[in-house]
């Protein structure tokens, strides 16, 4: 069994007469290990080291060091991708196959950041453009911003560390990073793979414990520059309260719509559903949960996609054909359950699904909702999606923008013209054409408008954020 305490300044803190939080296995609530947690004395001492690292080390640390250091960690976690693939199943409950998925994810994350390490580039300005600016050089350059606040969810433990963890050093600055208590063993181990990469100490440290006693002295601390932040709404607009003057990434929750148009290839339609659906039993921000399917092929979609969804294989994490796994905890699928009951008291049919044993909840479909409904107007973070019909492309757009979240958005047609357009129609910060809303390349700009939070995730983007320019005039004699 796993037992962490914190890392400050290259070495695990002492363990003994600390609060301890158990670690269980959401598919069994086995104990698969602990975390013995941080006080605010930890905090301030775990920025304080990043604080004395950064100014000391790692901003004077050149750009093929950190790019090393990057590469050899993506080589170890490669190499270890079993032990972190079981360890994300016991975790998080997700089937083994996706936690797999998670872990390459997770090394490609660390070999983009290991090149973008080598390409923070500034740029020339042309002095001369202005009015006394003659024999006078221009440029810029990117300088780090010194000690980040990382705070990560429950559900991709290892993937939305990395990218917060990556870039921070691939820019030069130093992290202190906040896991989510539910799922914070995983973030060690990955710690210990720098440590061997040859990261310096302090450079990257882990405060233990929940976010109610840990959140505050970590985001008001004044050497820390920048907070970034993903989970719930409520929380993250808080922390952006906290965080004042500072830089601040917040990465929200979602509602994503996927709109299905009737000349559309169906086949892939629902495919892209069921996958965007019930890929890590819901638990995602950009998780297909609204659908809107034109009314000429709503019948043909919906006999389809239940089909499909009846056919997916809940239960044990680690069996390689369990297909989809526990939520995370009963509380999350009693939430859930009651969301659907409430639904079905207001005139909504459930379709598939819709029962639970424990954790395990069934992939459910819905149809006959209205938008007042929590399972079509919130998020429900659940393997659960809302089916709706509609006639006109005008109707669509305005159902669809119809929330108060902008994460990303999935449109499926033949129509180029009618795809653009919706491009530009959709409130969200990304959108997906034929493709479902759930799917997120490790180097996109990943981020949301309204609820769904503000600035940009995607190793190259978080980067730029992490950074400053700095403008350098020269006057030539």
């Amino acid at each position: 069994m796993y037992h962490f305490g914190s890392m400050i300044d290259g070495r695990e803190i002492s363990k003994d007469g600390r609060e301890e939080i158990e670690v269980c296995n959401p598919y069994n609530n086995e104990i698969i290990g602990k975390i013995s947690c941080a006080n605010h004395d930890d905090v301030r001492s775990a920025i304080d080291s990043a604080y004395q690292t950064y100014n000391n080390v790692m901003k004077k640390m050149p750009a093929h060091q950190r790019s090393e250091i990057l590469r050899k960690t993506a080589d170890l976690l490669e190499s270890k991708t079993d032990e972190f693939a079981r360890l994300l199943s016991l975790e998080v409950g997700k089937p083994i196959t996706e936690s797999k998925g998670e872990v390459a994810r997770a090394v490609q994350v660390l070999r983009f950041a290991s090149e973008g390490a080598k390409t923070l580039y500034g740029e020339q300005i042309p002095l001369d453009s202005a009015i006394g600016g003659e024999n006078q050089i221009g440029f810029t350059k990117k300088v780090p911003i010194g000690v980040i606040a990382a705070i990560t969810p429950f559900n991709f433990p290892l993937n939305l560390v990395l990218h917060k963890v990556a870039p921070a050093i691939a820019s030069g600055n130093t992290i202190v990073l906040k896991p989510a208590e539910k799922t914070p063993l995983s973030s060690v181990l990955l710690y210990q793979l720098f440590e061997e990469a040859g990261l310096p100490k302090g450079a990257f440290n882990i405060v233990m414990g929940t976010g109610q006693d840990l959140v505050e002295p970590l985001v008001t601390n004044p050497k820390v520059k920048k907070v970034t932040f993903t989970g719930s709404g409520a929380v993250g607009w808080k922390i952006k309260e906290m965080a004042k003057r500072k830089k601040v990434t917040l990465e929200l929750g979602a509602n994503a719509p996927n709109i299905i148009f009737d000349d559309s290839h169906l086949e892939v339609a629902i495919n892209s559903i069921v996958q965007g659906g019930f890929t890590n039993a819901g638990q995602a921000c950009v998780s297909a949960q609204r659908i809107y399917v034109h009314e000429k092929i709503y019948n043909e979609f919906l006999e389809k996609l239940i089909e499909k969804v009846k056919l997916i294989k809940v239960g044990d994490p680690l069996d390689e054909t369990t297909q989809m796994g526990p939520m995370i905890t009963e509380e999350a699928a009693n939430r859930a359950q009651l969301w659907i009951k409430e639904a079905v008291d207001q005139g909504a049919v459930v379709l598939a699904g819709g029962n639970r044993q424990g954790t395990l909840f069934e992939p459910t479909v819905i149809s006959d909702v209205t938008s007042e409904m929590k399972v079509v107007c919130a998020e429900v973070f659940a393997p659960i999606v809302s089916v709706m019909q509609f006639a006109e492309e005008k109707e669509v757009i305005e159902k669809a923008n119809d929330s108060d979240f902008g994460l990303h958005a999935g449109v499926f047609t033949k129509d180029i013209n009618r795809a653009m357009r919706l491009v530009d129609a959709i409130e969200t910060g990304g959108i997906w054409i034929n493709e479902v809303s759930v799917r997120r390349y490790d180097h996109i700009p990943y981020g949301g408008i309204k609820r769904s939070g503000i600035g940009k995730e995607g190793v190259k983007y978080a980067m730029e954020d992490m950074t400053e320019t700095k403008f350098v005039g020269i006057k030539m004699y």
